[in-house]
């Protein structure tokens, strides 16, 4: 299970547009800032600071090789945000379920 401060920190990164654009580039393979800020029309210090943020949040890892950092995707990074839906989903289908039992206990009284 996902910490709350972690999963705060996975949707915070993902709040943004660029960010989810740069999530979606990198699903396709590493990609070095350069290549992961102009398709979003950035200059490259505000593409890191988004970076940082996808970092901090655990979605991307970053290694540098001499003067060329490259970004890569943390496979694992959306698990947590897929077990909090599912544990949502899970307390959902339950209170429809007891919803639905509710019915079947108490039918409604028919006119006479």
């Amino acid at each position: 299970m996902i910490e709350p401060q972690q999963l705060d920190r996975v949707f915070t990164a993902l709040s943004d547009a660029g960010r989810r654009g740069m999530v979606e580039r990198l699903s396709l393979g590493p990609a070095t800032v350069k290549q992961l800020a102009q398709p979003h029309g950035m200059r490259l210090p505000s593409a890191l600071k988004h970076l940082k943020v996808l970092e901090d949040g655990g979605i991307v890892a970053s290694r540098k090789v001499g003067r060329t950092r490259t970004y890569t995707i943390e496979p694992t990074a959306l698990a947590g945000i897929d077990d909090w839906v599912r544990q949502r989903q899970t307390a959902m289908n339950q209170a429809f379920d007891r919803l639905v039992q509710a019915m079947k206990d108490f039918p409604e009284e028919q006119d006479q």
